[in-house]
């Protein structure tokens, strides 16, 4: 069972496995499936853009989707998006994030406590590469990466890459000018929602 008084503190959707999700995030979660990639970076077009709760709900559609073990990834560790409202356990090992399951195939990974600037991306690997026997997605909020010009470089951490961007409030200059930033083979799209 989901976590509903966490999820509902964080802002994020109290959806419970078994109850169906908004037909929108299950297409994407079916492309996402059919395009056989195991790590997806969701980069927003804009300071703008939340990313969190909607990737949140997409993962749940994803876990729904494929019966597959999801986790969605906080990965800045100078602003984590999350992690102040998630206690680290002195159980967690070494590790520099959090792993708090919301049920029994959907987990949040999350930062123990604010890293330094340049942190991000090695963490972000070592993230990566751990975490590929537990899960079979990792959805990775790549938030606050592009602000220090490290959003290429954790873009070549992951699979595939989808840029969130809100109607009405992005412009196509901003989609294209980031676009234009990611490698082509990566880019899986724009995930559009409203404002």
């Amino acid at each position: 069972m989901i976590e509903a008084e966490l999820l509902s503190t964080l802002g994020f959707p109290t959806t419970r496995t078994g109850e169906p999700l908004p037909e929108a995030y299950l297409v994407v979660a079916r492309r996402i499936g059919e395009a056989r990639v195991r790590t997806v970076g969701f980069l927003p077009a804009s300071s703008s853009v939340g990313v969190p709760p909607i990737v949140t709900r997409l993962g749940l559609a994803l876990a729904q989707v494929t019966g597959a073990t999801v986790a969605f990834v906080d990965a800045n560790l100078r602003w984590p998006a999350i992690a102040e409202r998630i206690a680290a356990d002195e159980n967690e090992g070494e590790s520099t994030f959090v792993t708090r399951w919301l049920d029994e195939s959907f987990a949040l990974l999350v930062p123990k406590q604010v890293g330094p600037a340049g942190a991000g991306v090695p963490e972000l690997k070592k993230l990566l590469d751990d975490g590929s026997e537990l899960f079979a997605y990792l959805l990775v909020d790549l938030t606050g990466f592009r602000r220090f010009g490290e959003h290429l470089a954790a873009a070549k951490l992951v699979d595939a890459l989808v840029v969130v961007a809100q109607a009405h409030v992005n412009t196509n200059e901003e989609l294209l000018t980031l676009r234009e930033e990611l490698q082509e083979s990566q880019f899986l799209g724009v995930l559009l929602v409203e404002a």
